[in-house]
């Protein structure tokens, strides 16, 4: 009887046979085990059991306890190591960012002639991906072929998840042309691979014409679509998979909540975290966060506020989320005490949080609070201030009329500003009617930026405002010989479920022979409470009456006439604009609170207003 002492706690006699070696390695938990097993192997000659061997190779490159570099010596005593032990050794190297290693063993294992099988290719395909070593997956594809593997689904997926990966798209459609044999998975790899490269009409046709679908399917789609900014034919998806009875995953959880998050669909979100409740999802820092910006950016801070406090591993994406939701609602103070919680709780704020509180700053108009925030993320925090903080200050200071000031901060960036920067600095310009630097910068950017249409209609809006026609015209003009695009309007509604948009000047809307009908009804209310369209920036070559009837087209008034037509009185009105709202739609939507006595919260491309009994929460400046 020979002893082995496997710890303390852990003590046992048997003989050091094969049998009851290979138990006692089933049943070890730590590498001191381990090694106390190995050692007693080199003991007895048992290191000469290819089983054994693979045993320990197996726990030191797949168990949370192993070692690679034991793992590794174990393997350089095998005397001719076996086809699993390469394997394992490859798996080990490129599960540990040791892509490199791994492709070095696969070349020693060549001039060894040991032979391969299905699970060689996997794990040193995986080692190709991670370097992007194009060149050496095409050699490993020949042999794939050359050795006979090519039928094997498993070899073929990891070869479709590197060309797929690597955005080869014309390699991996011709390899899942090629192979007879094809699974979910394959399937599910060309789904991803053409969503990744946006070709989302691609994806969705092999989405179509796949024989079996799994919950991974539908989540790679969906997600697919909310990356390629295709938000509602995500949630017509994820109402699709529904009807389907397919039990959609966090994944496809989180980015159907985003696509709710773009859209403003609110009653699609409530729907979806209502739902999770029901089937009893557990919601992770993950799904909470997304929960959280979705009910923030839809402008339902109260809710988003219930959701966050109901978390009980509180991240800090979560915090970020709603510090940045009472940002864009105006509420700075509400943003400040939770920066503040957040600290003292012990949780360390990022780049993105300092994004959050500088913008609360800068739509509250707390300059020397922001300019303080802005000083402690270096002298505090012992970290540097990025280009998109630089953004927020020249934000902050440029809306506050400190437009000197905030070209100084540029000049002292100590990186190149980018556009967001210069078009923060044209912004303010605009606001404050500072002609002669807003030229200045609206031609900077013009120039970096040619054809981007909305460095143009600002560098026109900065001229028409202080009554240099001339020159708005000329702005117009070069858009126009350039064959540069001003982004339409749009604005979107959402109503039991559905996404309803308007596009400024449009009637494609079913009911838009109603809703120009209410508006005009509309437009007579307003005229009596001394209502006067604002002309005076309106950039087009027509008489004021035929300007009139352009402005009363705008996409978000349409979208509140459609409001008033289909909800109760009372109703909140929810309205998401892709543009920065016009002083005259502001105007109006501020009347339109009053008349028809009605809450209307609009979220624009960069904050959100809530209007009510004629005011707006924005205090006009915006």
């Amino acid at each position: 009887m020979t002893a082995i002492t496997l710890s303390p706690t852990k003590q046992l006699s048997l003989e050091l046979n094969a049998t009851q070696t290979l138990s006692v390695l089933e049943r070890c938990s730590t590498m001191g085990e381990l090694k106390q097993i190995h050692a007693q192997m080199l003991k007895t000659g048992l290191v000469a059991d290819t089983i054994l061997v693979s045993k320990v190779l197996t726990f030191c490159v797949s168990s949370k306890y192993g070692n690679l570099e034991h793992a590794r010596m174990v393997f350089d005593r095998v005397n001719r190591p076996s086809t699993f032990m390469y394997n394992t050794m490859i798996k080990g190297y490129s599960e540990n960012n040791k892509p490199e290693t791994a492709l070095l063993l696969y070349q020693h294992m060549l001039d060894l002639s040991v032979p391969h099988n299905s699970y060689t290719f996997p794990f040193l395909l995986k080692a190709c991906s991670s370097l992007s070593a194009m060149e050496e997956t095409k050699q490993i594809h020949a042999h794939v072929v050359k050795l006979g593997f090519g039928s094997e689904v498993y070899a073929v997926n990891s070869l479709l998840h590197v060309y797929e990966s690597s955005g080869r798209m014309e390699a991996a459609r011709l390899l899942f042309d090629q192979v007879l044999k094809r699974d979910v998975v394959s399937w599910n790899l060309m789904i991803d691979g053409y969503a990744k490269c946006g070709k989302m009409e691609t994806a969705y046709e092999f989405f179509k014409n796949m024989p079996t679908k799994n919950v991974i399917s539908w989540t790679t789609m969906i997600s697919g679509y909310v990356g390629a900014g295709m938000y509602k034919e995500a949630l017509n998806l994820f109402q699709e998979m529904q009807i389907e009875g397919v039990k959609p995953d966090k994944v496809a959880l989180t980015s159907t909540l985003a696509a709710c998050s773009y859209l403003g669909a609110l009653d699609q979100g409530r729907w979806i975290h209502a739902y999770i409740d029901k089937i009893g999802i557990v919601i992770d820092p993950i799904l909470g966060c997304a929960l959280t910006d979705m009910y923030a950016k839809c402008g339902d801070m109260e809710e988003a506020l219930e959701v966050f406090k109901k978390q009980k591993k509180k991240e800090v994406a979560l915090w970020t989320a709603l510090i940045y939701g009472f940002a864009i609602h105006g509420r700075a103070r509400e943003a400040l005490d939770w920066f503040e919680t957040m600290q003292k709780v012990g949780i360390k704020p990022n780049h993105v949080t300092f994004t959050a509180i500088l913008t609360a700053c800068s739509y509250s108009g707390l300059v020397d609070k922001g300019k303080s925030l802005f000083e402690s993320i270096e002298r505090v925090h012992k970290s540097r201030p990025r280009i998109e903080h630089y953004g927020c200050m020249v934000d902050l200071l440029g809306r506050a009329g400190l437009l000197e000031e905030a070209k100084g901060l540029i000049e002292l960036m100590p990186v190149k500003p980018n556009a967001v920067v210069w078009g923060a600095l044209l912004n303010a310009c605009q606001i404050h009617k500072n002609v002669e630097l807003g030229t200045k910068v609206g031609k900077l950017l013009v120039e970096e930026d040619p054809d981007h249409g909305g460095r143009y209609v600002h560098l026109a809006s900065i001229h028409a405002a202080a009554g240099d026609w001339d020159q708005a015209v000329e702005a117009r003009r070069e858009m126009k010989e350039r064959g540069v695009s001003k982004l339409p309007g749009c604005s979107a509604i959402s109503l039991n479920g559905v996404v309803h948009e308007f596009l400024a000047g449009t009637k494609s809307h079913p009911q838009a022979a109603e809703i120009y009908r209410m508006w005009d009804s509309i437009a007579e209310r307003l005229e009596k409470e001394g209502y006067k369209p604002a002309l005076q920036n309106l950039l087009l070559d027509l008489d004021n009456e035929a300007k009139e009837m352009a402005i009363n087209q705008h996409s978000e008034k349409l979208a509140i006439a459609f409001g008033l037509l289909r909800t109760n009185p009372g109703t909140t009105i929810r309205i998401i604009k892709n543009l920065r709202i016009c002083e005259d739609c502001h105007t109006v939507t501020k009347l339109v609170s009053k008349i028809y006595d009605r809450e209307i919260i609009m979220r624009d491309r960069t904050r959100f207003h809530h209007f009510k009994d004629g005011n707006c929460t924005c205090g006009d400046k915006w």
